[in-house]
Formats: C-alpha cells, sequence, structure tokens
C-alpha cells in the first residue's frame, strides 16, 4: 500500500484485521489487471466507503495483512455525549416551527403577512443548502467538539437575540434572531453518524445514530404542540406580547444551559477508540479523503440524481405541509391553533413509526426499489385522501388522515438513504445523505412559496393539489429508475469471490435529517 496510508502490509498472521468482520464496512484491495479500480499507471485501487483516493501498489506476494488488533474500549460517557447532542438537535428543531405553527398570531402582533411569517421557517433550509459543504469540511478539518460548541453557540446566541423582539414592530430583529438559530441547524443533520462512529461500538452505531436523529424529531414534535399552548392567540398585544415574551425567554434559557454543559462537558473522542474501525480511522491522514471529489463523482450517477430528484419533492412537500400547517387548520377550523399543533405532532409521531417500520422491513427484505415505490405511491394516496377531507369539518377526520400521511411521507425518509447507499456505494454514506438534504431543503423552499401563495388566492385544495402533481411527478420518476444498472453492495458482495483481497473496516457514515 502507499505510504499515504501509513502501514506496512505484511504476510498474514493470527491477530490480524480480516475480511468479513460483521457491523462495519470494509475496503478491499483488488489484484485483478485491467479491473474499473486501476488507474493510469497500473495501480491498484482501493474501495473504501467514505474515503477516496488511496491507491495500493500490486505485489506479487499473495498474502497481505493489515494493522493488528488494538486495544478498543466501550466508555459510559459515550451517552452522556449523545444525551447532549440530541437535546442540542431538539432545541434547534423546536424554534424551526415555533413561528409556523401560530402562524396568525404572529401576522396580527407584527403586521405582517403570511409569506413573512413562513420566511421564517424556510430561512432554515436556505441557511442549509448555502452552508452545509463548508461545515462539512469544517467537521472532517476539526472534529466534533468544535462544530457542536459552535452551533450549540449559535443556537444560544439566536435565541437571546429573540428575547428583545417581544414588541411589534421588531419583525427585522426577530428574523437576523431566527437566520442565527438556522445556521446552528447546519451545524446539527451532519453529526449523528460521525458521533456514533467516534463514540459508540461496532454494533451500537445504528442505534446511536437513530437516538441522535431522534432528538431532532422531538423538538419538531414539540415545536407543533408547545407554542400555541404558551402563546393563546388573544385579542390584547401586551398580554400577547406578554405570552410570547414567555415562550423566547424559556427558549433562550434551554438554550443556554444546553450550551454551558456542551462546553464543559463534551468531548472530542475517548482516549481508547471503540472498535478496530475508529483505530484504523485515528490512524489515517485528513489527506486521505476528499469530500469534493466525492460529490463530482456523484453528480455524474444518473440514477443517484433521479435519487436526488424525487426525495426533494417527498421531503419538500413534507416541509411545505410543516410549515404551512396552521394556515391550513385555522382556514377551515377557525380558533384551533392548539388542535393545529396536535395534527402537527401526530404527523411527527406516525412518521417516526413509519420510518420504523420501513426500516426493519428493508434491512429484512433489502427490496429498495419496490419498497420504494410502494411507499412514495402511498404517499400520494395519503397527500390526496388530506386534501380532499380537509374541509369536511370534523377535526377527528384530519387527525386520522394526517397521521396516515405522515406515517408514509415521514416514512420515506430512511427509504430514500439506505436507496442511496445502494444506488452509491461505495462513496460515503454521509456525502450521499448530504446531498439529498440539500435537495429537500431547495424543493422545501419553491414549494413552501409557491403552495402558501396558491392558498392565498385559490384556497387550501388547491395548495395541496399543488403538492399532490409534484408527488405524482416523483412517483413516476421512481418507477423509471433503473436501479439495477448501478453499482451496488450485493455485487460487489459476489465479486469477492474473484480476487483476492484484504480489509480496512471502518464505521458506516450514513445520517438521515429531518427538518
Amino acid at each position: 500500500m502507499s505510504s499515504q496510508l501509513g502501514y506496512q502490509l505484511q504476510d498474514c498472521a493470527d491477530g490480524y484485521v480480516r475480511s468479513g468482520e460483521t457491523g462495519v464496512k470494509s475496503v478491499s484491495l483488488w489484484r485483478n489487471t485491467k479491473s474499473p479500480g486501476e488507474d493510469l499507471n497500473g495501480r491498484q485501487r482501493s474501495t473504501l466507503p467514505g474515503i477516496t483516493g488511496i491507491d495500493v501498489e500490486a505485489r506479487s506476494s499473495d498474502t497481505l495483512a493489515l494493522v493488528p488488533l488494538v486495544q478498543t474500549k466501550l466508555y459510559k460517557r459515550r451517552w452522556v455525549m449523545l444525551f447532549l447532542f440530541s437535546i442540542y438537535s431538539m432545541s434547534n428543531a423546536f424554534m424551526w416551527l415555533q413561528y409556523g405553527i401560530i402562524n396568525n398570531v404572529f401576522m396580527r402582533f407584527y403586521n405582517i403577512d403570511a409569506f413573512a411569517v413562513d420566511c421564517l421557517s424556510m430561512i432554515y433550509m436556505l441557511t442549509y443548502t448555502v452552508l452545509i459543504v463548508p461545515v462539512m469540511w469544517v467537521l472532517s478539518s476539526y472534529g466534533i467538539r468544535e462544530i457542536v460548541v459552535v452551533g450549540s453557540a449559535f443556537n444560544c446566541i439566536g435565541a437571546w437575540i429573540k428575547t428583545g423582539t417581544a414588541r411589534p414592530g421588531m419583525f427585522p430583529v426577530t428574523f437576523f434572531g431566527q437566520f442565527v438559530c438556522s445556521v446552528a441547524s447546519v451545524y446539527v443533520l451532519g453529526i449523528p453518524s460521525f458521533l456514533a462512529s467516534v463514540w459508540f461500538g461496532k454494533h451500537e452505531v445504528s442505534m446511536a445514530c437513530s437516538i441522535g436523529v431522534l432528538g431532532n424529531q422531538l423538538g419538531i414534535a414539540i415545536g407543533f404542540l408547545v407554542p400555541p399552548i404558551l402563546v393563546p392567540n388573544v385579542e390584547d398585544l401586551d398580554k400577547l406580547a406578554h405570552h410570547i415574551s414567555i415562550m423566547f425567554y424559556i427558549t433562550a434559557g434551554v438554550a443556554t444551559l444546553i450550551f454551558f454543559l456542551v462546553i464543559i462537558v463534551f468531548q472530542e473522542k475517548p482516549e481508547i477508540p471503540p472498535s478496530q474501525a475508529q483505530a484504523a480511522m485515528r490512524n489515517m491522514s485528513p489527506q486521505e479523503y476528499s469530500y469534493l471529489a466525492s460529490i463530482k463523482r456523484l453528480i455524474h450517477n444518473k440514477s443517484f440524481i433521479l435519487l436526488i430528484i424525487t426525495y426533494g419533492l417527498n421531503v419538500g412537500s413534507f416541509y411545505a405541509v410543516s410549515t404551512l400547517l396552521n394556515r391550513m387548520i385555522i382556514d377551515h377550523y377557525p380558533g384551533e391553533e392548539v388542535n393545529a399543533g396536535r395534527i402537527g405532532l401526530t404527523i411527527v409521531i406516525a412518521g417516526m413509526v413509519g420510518s420504523l417500520i420501513c426500516g426493519i422491513w428493508l434491512d429484512k427484505s433489502k427490496t429498495y426499489k419496490q419498497t420504494t415505490l410502494a411507499v412514495y405511491f402511498l404517499t400520494l394516496v395519503g397527500m390526496l385522501i388530506y386534501a380532499f377531507t380537509l374541509d369536511l369539518g370534523h377535526l377527528w377526520v384530519v387527525f386520522l388522515t394526517a397521521g396516515a400521511l405522515g406515517f408514509f411521507m415521514t416514512g420515506y425518509l430512511p427509504l430514500g438513504f439506505e436507496f442511496a447507499v445502494e444506488l452509491t456505494y461505495p462513496e460515503s454514506e454521509g456525502t450521499s445523505s448530504g446531498l439529498l438534504n440539500c435537495s429537500a431543503q431547495v424543493f422545501g423552499i419553491i414549494f413552501t412559496i409557491c403552495q402558501g401563495k396558491i392558498i392565498d388566492y385559490y384556497g387550501t385544495l388547491a395548495g395541496n393539489i399543488f403538492l399532490c402533481i409534484f408527488l405524482l411527478i416523483g412517483t413516476i420518476m421512481t418507477v423509471r429508475k433503473q436501479a439495477d444498472k448501478m453499482p451496488k453492495q450485493s455485487d460487489k458482495q459476489k465479486k469477492k469471490k474473484k480476487h483476492t483481497s484484504v480489509t480496512i473496516p471502518f464505521p458506516a457514515l450514513w445520517q438521515p435529517s429531518w427538518p
């Protein structure tokens, strides 16, 4: 192997890392000539999920090995690190929806139109799209602690800026505070997989990553439920300002507590690595991974580009529904701000159940294309039912249809990420998920603006039909996706029998993003 890795290839001996270790990703060093992995100089290029640009010199020896096993240890404080990140993520996600779910209240309080309130949610999407690449570079260059500290600082500063805006006429300042919080959100969505791989053992990584994502979803759920309770729609503006101020100060207090806990408690990594995979990763130099090069390869993958579009259409629709939910409910059920929040909570909880069930099914069946298509189609059906039953005058019907919509629409999230891994193997799961998230943010902005304007001029039914049209387009594109022509993990496994190989285990870097 080249000196970049700093490893010396040796004859195989007992105690060395070998191919077939379960629970981790692997890198195979192919020996066949004329293979797709051969570069222009005749060297054999390794296949490494998440790490690219590593070349391996061909050798005449028939048996090779890697670094011997090293000591590993799991620290109890790993759960503290995960808890701190989860509550930080939850706090930030709450602030995304604290305006939109009581849209009509803030319209009257600040004397602004509905679009201005919608912008308080859309700024999260726009900021993510602009900053995700530099933030991921900072993460790979400086580590997790710096990212979490800086992100929680932005979260805290933005929350305190908003405490001074509980007065009419202060909308520009509250928008600036929300922008600062949106910067913090970019430091949230890409972290769970990295945190899990650095602190947790190979059999705990998926669970730890799921818990990290769950914190964000709980924040969204609380963001639907709590603001309508803390800020009732009272006529007296002074009383309304008092209620808004209480919500802002509670949010700022929680964000401040989290910031100081992160400063004092959060650590970069354990002294002893939790797995052989992480031990191997620590020995690699930053130059051996090129984030931008991985992105360039992915954008030339036609099937993945189709998935980026279909994923963006689906999740962008979810963002639009979440942002505009209050407007749609209040239009047909005046005075039901609290129930609008409860309906949003129902969507999120049903979606969490759907994500779990879809993930389990996919683990067992491995039917990526079929399952993705089925869930996408059922999302379209759920959206149609929700659209045509919203104005029936029965809130219990809205709860049922919104729950069904959330089950499939949010249940699509893990399917999209898993399908992306299948289509882009052996590229980094972190890179593919980042591109999917960018697509979702872009479509979320477009759909929120367009649906909001359609609702203003033509009503909620027309606005929801607008989303149904694009979900239908996404369903058709999913049918046309040629997944069988792409390199898959299963294909790579079949090819192993034809080559002599050794393996470096590495942790999965995949992480799903939710709004």
